[in-house]
């Protein structure tokens, strides 16, 4: 299908509310269009100098329209694609697009898998002395997750590219596993700093049995 672009180095995911500033004039009127027609636009994300894949998404609401122009909006992201063409500007139109293949995501996972995901987030936070809210298995998916456990841009988005919620959450798993390592280790180095300089008390060591 052949959708309307607004590329952008910023990585959405489906489900996830897309609050946009619109000022450029190409923008402006591909919202317009989505106002007047209904119909949706990609997010392509721009990352290495390059775009192949991103979200579909649908706008919500034009929440301010100021004097100038520029426009506050509120979309939903939808579903995956894939970008097999692009076109810098469509025709007879100011605003980019390309032909994209939408992505079949699957979002079925055990409670038990899910649950093991949630206490490693808990262990997460907990190390890292933020502010926890409760999750519960049976109303969430990885992408509900991903932007608050650390993961890098670059990580984001090879987890925007896998179609299975289990491979997702193996995926969020090792990221989670790792960080907690490499954090607890942090930590306990921080404390055996924070006890240099105080007085210690030592065993004295026996050495009448030592060979040399």
């Amino acid at each position: 299908m052949k959708l309307p672009l607004f590329p952008l180095q910023s990585i959405f995911f489906p489900g996830e509310t897309v609050p946009l500033h619109v000022f450029e004039d190409r923008y402006k009127q591909l919202i317009q269009d989505c106002r007047e027609e209904a119909i949706t636009f990609g997010i392509p994300v721009f990352i290495n100098n390059k775009m192949e894949y991103g979200v579909e998404v649908q706008l919500v609401e034009v929440v301010t329209t100021y004097e100038s122009g520029e426009m506050d909006v509120v979309c939903v992201a939808r579903q995956v694609f894939k970008l097999l063409a692009f076109d810098n500007i469509m025709e007879n139109k100011l605003y980019a697009g390309g032909i994209v293949k939408l992505l079949e995501y699957d979002y079925e996972a055990s409670e038990e898998k899910k649950q093991t995901i949630i206490n490693g987030i808990e262990q997460l936070y907990a190390i890292m002395d933020v502010p926890y809210t409760q999750l519960n298995a049976k109303e969430f998916n990885s992408f509900t997750l991903a932007h608050k456990i650390g993961l890098s841009f670059e990580q984001e988005y090879q987890l925007l590219q896998i179609p299975k919620e289990n491979d997702r959450l193996n995926f969020i798993g090792l990221h989670l596993t790792s960080t907690i390592t490499v954090l607890s280790e942090v930590n306990r180095t921080k404390k055996a700093i924070e006890l240099n300089g105080h007085f210690k008390n030592f065993d004295p060591l026996d050495f009448k049995d030592l060979e040399i």
